[in-house]
């Protein structure tokens, strides 16, 4: 049996200013993302394209779900195995090629999850490493980009009684 499931977001540009795009420096990459129900998430360009550094940009969303999405699969599989985390830190990144032209694309994005963990008999680094790439296997975002998502997790912490 197969879901389906739908997901909608709100975009409002509110950078038009006094000119609107009458040139290409004329006008702010300032932009609101909403999704209803939840707070407004204050969003721009990258400074690379002139946009606020001071607001998130699409490539730092793109990032930050592919990391997001891997967490959440490896807290329910950690959950189901018997594994108790108890911090979860990912410093993810990715790299963007953009062509003389202007287009570009993601070459790749990584992960390096740091995790503490309870002692016990899954608090060790062979199954953590079964975790996260059965999170892998799992992130929908992952499974939906063209390019490669690698996971580098750094050493396992297991945290003293």
């Amino acid at each position: 049996m197969t879901a389906q499931h739908s997901f909608a977001a709100s975009i409002r540009w509110i950078g038009a200013g006094q000119r609107g795009t009458a040139s290409y420096t004329a006008y702010s990459r300032d932009h609101e993302v909403t999704v209803e129900g939840k707070p407004v998430l204050a969003a721009s360009s990258d400074p690379i394209f002139r946009g606020d550094p001071g607001r998130h940009s699409p490539e730092d969303l793109f990032v930050a779900s592919l990391a997001q999405c891997h967490m959440l699969w490896f807290l329910h599989f950690a959950a189901t195995t018997g594994l108790v985390v108890r911090e979860y830190v990912d410093d993810a990144s990715g790299t963007m090629r953009v062509e003389s032209r202007g287009e570009g694309q993601f070459t790749d994005v990584t992960l390096r999850p740091r995790i503490v963990v309870d002692p016990g008999p899954v608090a060790h680094d062979r199954a953590v490493a079964e975790i996260h790439d059965r999170a892998h296997d799992y992130c929908y975002l992952a499974r939906s980009v063209n390019f490669k998502v690698f996971v580098e997790p750094a050493p396992l912490r297991v945290r003293q009684s």
